[in-house]
């Protein structure tokens, strides 16, 4: 680690405890023990205050930073924009902003249209006020609703968290507004139903939810190509094609939520390409520009943008929306350069091949250790349930998930884990690494994890 020692920043640590409200975090140990500040980062490990290094497994904590830490010309191409043209409202136009958006697109056949904000849970949010306005303006107010998934997780808005199917993200935030429905997952683990094609019925749940709502009331379906916090959920056989099938049939847009799953992470540009879905929006963030500025894209189709502006005349007729950091110009700036590593380093390939190598090596896990009952994912993006009793597929306490999730952070590697998710099955270890990670990188990952349940769970 250059430039640091504990020495030098004890101050930040102390102004850290006294004034930060972390995220996702109970405050009360900081009391008595320090809270973990990260200082530095390079390819794939980073370094906190005390100088202990860590293979970083999770791409910045919450599937992140795709092409790793310390993209010197990332920041190059940040500050020589910054200098330039830092910022102007959305409602003009900018060089980075025009160019991301034309090599975006030519990434994703059939859409044609971006537009910027700054996070996750804005973009998704801009897709259900956009799915209002067409209910208002072509429906006569009807085709208002937006179904999610039982999993699913679309934003820490309230509007967002409306549509969260994951009852402990939105538990004591409510009330929420109405018109979001939830329909059935579709984790084959854990079946809901006994069948042989089990992504088929998992589809037909949500027809079933839509034919008791009223086809006329329900405007878009948003889902996860991938479940992401929701237990790393790849959808089964059969899933995809029926779900497109019967958005069709009842005129329902469909929004694909490629927050986490965008721009490489399963070894496809996007989630949703692995299946041969033509959504009517996409959105995404994360990965967009790996953590190096804040950027989020709502991406629609030529159709849907067509829908407001069919009436230049009505001053209402237009999609009456701001975000006033989608027009920073560092985003699309970061963006543009995160998208040329991911190509010219080939970097989809590499995910493939060392996603193949973690399944692999997960496996031979679950071979090894009973705890593990499931092991599911897709490119870089993998996950492991653990389980007191495969037979029963009671899930592990989370206490002890927990622990190997400790565990393996005392060993220098960090991993995630299910959290505040799914009431009793916040049991799935989450992994997320770079999409530059080696076999070395790798082995080491799933060696931590074979350490650490072997000492929690025996």
């Amino acid at each position: 680690m250059d430039g640091y020692s504990s020495n030098d920043i004890s101050d930040v640590v102390e102004a850290d405890r006294a004034h930060v409200w972390h995220h996702l975090s109970q405050h009360k140990p900081y009391e008595n023990v320090d809270p973990r500040v990260i200082v530095e980062g390079k390819g794939m490990r980073v370094w906190d205050a005390r100088g202990k290094e860590h293979l970083d497994a999770v791409s910045g904590g919450v599937w992140t930073v795709n092409v790793g830490y310390g993209r010197t010309s990332i920041a190059n191409a940040v500050r020589d924009q910054l200098i330039k043209m830092n910022y102007f409202a959305g409602a003009a136009g900018s060089v980075p902003g025009a160019r991301f958006a034309q090599r975006l697109i030519e990434k994703m056949p059939g859409l044609s249209r971006v537009y910027y904000s700054n996070s996750g849970s804005e973009a998704n949010e801009k897709v259900y006020k956009m799915v209002r306005q067409i209910a208002h303006k072509h429906h006569g107010g009807k085709k208002w609703k937006i179904l999610y998934r039982e999993r699913d997780y679309h934003g820490t808005t309230i509007g967002t968290l409306a549509t969260s199917g994951q009852a402990q993200r939105a538990a004591q935030y409510g009330p929420y507004p109405d018109g979001f429905v939830m329909v059935p997952h579709c984790l084959e683990y854990r079946a809901q139903w006994d069948v042989a094609n089990y992504g088929e019925r998992a589809a037909q749940a949500i027809e079933e939810v839509i034919l008791r709502e009223g086809p006329d009331t329900v405007g878009c379906l948003v889902l996860e190509p991938v479940t992401a916090g929701g237990g790393v959920i790849v959808p089964p056989a059969g899933y995809w094609e029926k779900v497109q099938e019967i958005c069709a049939k009842y005129d329902i847009l469909l929004h694909i939520d490629e927050v986490v799953c965008g721009v490489g992470r399963t070894g496809t540009w996007f989630g949703y390409q692995h299946y041969g879905i033509k959504p009517d929006f996409v959105t995404m963030a994360k990965g967009v520009a790996s953590g190096y500025a804040a950027i989020s894209c709502t991406v629609t189709t030529e159709a849907v943008f067509e829908l407001f502006k069919d009436d230049p005349t009505d001053t209402m007729s237009y999609f009456r929306d701001i975000s006033t950091f989608g027009g920073c110009t560092a985003g699309p700036a970061a963006a543009l350069e995160n998208m040329r590593i991911i190509e010219d380093e080939g970097l989809l390939d590499n995910t493939t091949a060392m996603g193949a190598r973690l399944m692999a090596n997960l496996h031979a896990l679950m071979d090894k250790h009973a705890v593990i009952g499931d092991v599911r994912g897709k490119g870089l993006f993998c996950g492991a349930e653990l389980v007191a009793d495969r037979g029963t597929k009671e899930a592990l306490d989370e206490k002890r998930v927990q622990a190997v999730v400790a565990d393996c952070m005392a060993q220098g590697v960090i991993i995630g884990a299910t959290n505040r998710s799914v009431p009793g099955l916040n049991n799935t270890l989450c992994l997320s690494p770079a999409l530059i990670a080696t076999p070395d990188d790798i082995d080491q990952i799933t060696d931590a994890i074979d350490q650490a349940l072997t000492r929690v769970c025996g």
